[in-house]
């Protein structure tokens, strides 16, 4: 008799199609039936050692977050509810250019360093690995839901060349390039970039074009960060597109959005530049969170020249009055490249979390209000919090436009990205709630997307950019990575002033056909594992 069967679900499968009512049957970690309107027809029903009643609920592919921070957190955190609660059944990680493989005992150091305010300093996890595939190994020994891994081609710059300002000579090129093509055999799906994060911004186009030709041939994608979101924006998107085409390589945008002042309204601009390339052939697709403020670190913040050498070389410059300067100088009268080429706008800048407990009453607060409550400048605090903290604090940046995330998500080649950073005592509440947001305030409340449309984008559409075979739908065979929720009730609980909370409405999450949220609660269950590259 088969594990599982779930009785009068409304199936929305993935494909965009209309929904319909089944009895579905699990077992061995895969669909093996699907019964259509099997109580309508009067036929007998599936049996199975448990039989779940769907009435009211609808049934879907378990959601796939095209960029998540999960990184560290997988492994320190086995309950990860952050995700599992939402729906989340894949994470795709080693995102922006920066994570934890391939390194060697001084670049790993350094990456720790320079992403604790993404992922915490790690104290608490054994790096008992340096390559792409023993981090992946680690991953297998189980996690709370599966994981997809690119290559940060920050980390092999840092490891190859270093963190200097230079271009790669040609024998550090062909280094990078052996290390892709080790990670890409090892089991990652493509790469990504940090392309306003140090050391990855140094990287010219024509050494990302060599790099990404390596991605292209092991049949991955690329997935950066471009060089602006703000005062460039268009530019750096139109950089992407023709550097991708010119590697022949398939292009994921990584949380394609326009923010700042300077890109009210223009997405449809962004959309126009995408639909060219798109029917000319390109193989591009893109993600989002449904929200309008970003999050990062506030180091990012800082010119790409206060960045040069790592993060050792950013404390000692801090300290440096006249350094310090030139550096408030950049950010606040020209606009640093970290922050976009705009002027920082301290009003917008939120911190959400610090390393050091003692930094705490900064939370919540944005750089002005905590230097009006101090009668200080802006820069003095933030310059503090740097140096105290040693570069850990992360920041909400409220830069964003409603109508600029809503354009973007009715788009065609759009997917599903958390981007979420679950450090900090006061997280961006996307960690949380990007996908029952999805599902609640914008489909049901808001009709931007129809409830077949939104599944589609957050299962069907990540799957096939991952070029998973057996994942993303309902169907036969497939994979019984699935989630059971209410369309009347789903909601992200999280918000900005508590961002921890769990969603509503999503009460039954299934990885490998085994549930990992039952009834509303979080089992003891690690069903997650890496889900490597599919060769061609």
């Amino acid at each position: 008799m088969e594990e599982l069967v779930i009785r009068d679900a409304d199936v929305v499968d993935g494909s965009g199609d209309d929904s319909y009512r089944a009895d579905v049957v699990v077992d061995g970690g895969r669909i093996v039936s699907i019964v259509k309107e099997a109580a309508a027809a009067g036929c007998q029903r599936p049996k199975a050692r448990r039989e779940l009643d769907a009435e009211g609920l609808v049934l879907a592919p378990g959601f796939i977050d095209m960029h998540a921070h999960s990184d560290l957190a997988l492994l320190r955190d086995p309950d990860h509810s952050a995700k599992a609660a939402q729906g989340v059944t894949l994470e795709v990680i080693g995102q922006d250019g920066l994570s934890y493989a391939p390194v060697d005992d001084r670049t790993l150091g350094e990456v720790r360093r320079a992403i604790a305010g993404w992922n915490g300093p790690g104290d608490d996890v054994d790096f008992d690995w340096r390559s792409v595939g023993e981090y992946l190994d680690r991953l297998d020994e189980g996690i709370a839901v599966n994981a997809a891994y690119l290559i940060p081609q920050g980390t092999v710059r840092a490891l190859a060349v270093g963190w200097d300002d230079r271009e790669a000579t040609p024998a550090e090129l062909e280094r990078m390039r052996r290390l892709v093509a080790e990670g890409m055999e090892q089991g990652a799906v493509g790469m990504s970039s940090g392309l306003t994060y140090t050391p990855g911004m140094y990287a010219k186009d024509a050494e990302l074009t060599e790099l990404c030709r390596v991605v292209a041939s092991y049949g991955g994608y690329y997935c950066p960060h471009h060089r602006s979101y703000g005062a460039g924006a268009l530019t750096a998107y139109e950089e992407m597109v023709e550097l991708t085409r010119q590697a022949d390589c398939p292009l994921h945008l990584a949380h394609a959005t326009m923010n700042f002042g300077v890109n009210k309204g223009r997405a449809p601009e962004l959309l126009a530049l995408l639909d060219d390339a798109l029917d000319a052939g390109a193989d591009i697709t893109l993600d989002t969170y449904p929200y309008t403020p970003g999050c990062t670190t506030l180091v990012a913040l800082l010119p790409s020249w206060a960045s040069e050498g790592g993060p050792e070389r950013i404390l000692e410059r801090l300290a440096d009055d006249d350094t310090a300067e030139r550096i408030r100088h950049h950010m606040e009268e020209i606009g640093a490249d970290g922050c976009h080429g705009v002027p920082v706008e301290w009003e917008t800048i939120e911190i959400s979390g610090t390393g050091d407990p003692a930094l705490a009453e900064y939370v919540g607060r944005t750089v002005l209000e905590s230097a009006g409550l101090r009668g200080e400048t802006p820069w003095t605090v933030a310059r503090r919090l740097l140096l105290t903290d040693r570069l850990a604090p992360t920041i909400l940046q409220h830069v964003g436009h409603e109508e600029n995330v809503r354009a973007i998500m009715r788009h065609r080649v759009h997917t599903g990205g958390s981007d979420g950073i679950l450090q900090g005592s006061k997280p961006h509440p996307r960690a949380y709630g990007t996908f029952p947001h999805y599902l609640g305030h914008y489909v049901r409340e808001l009709g931007v997307l129809s409830l077949e449309e939104c599944v589609a984008h957050l299962t069907s559409r990540p799957a096939a950019r991952l070029r998973l075979p057996d994942r993303g739908l309902v169907r036969e065979g497939y994979r019984a990575d699935l989630v059971l929720f209410d369309p009347a009730t789903v909601a992200a609980g999280s918000t900005y002033d508590n961002p921890r909370v769990l969603p509503t409405g999503i009460p039954y999450v299934l990885v490998d056909g085994r549930f990992v949220m039952d009834d509303g609660r979080r089992t003891d269950v690690l069903a997650g594992r890496s889900v490597r590259r599919t060769p061609r």
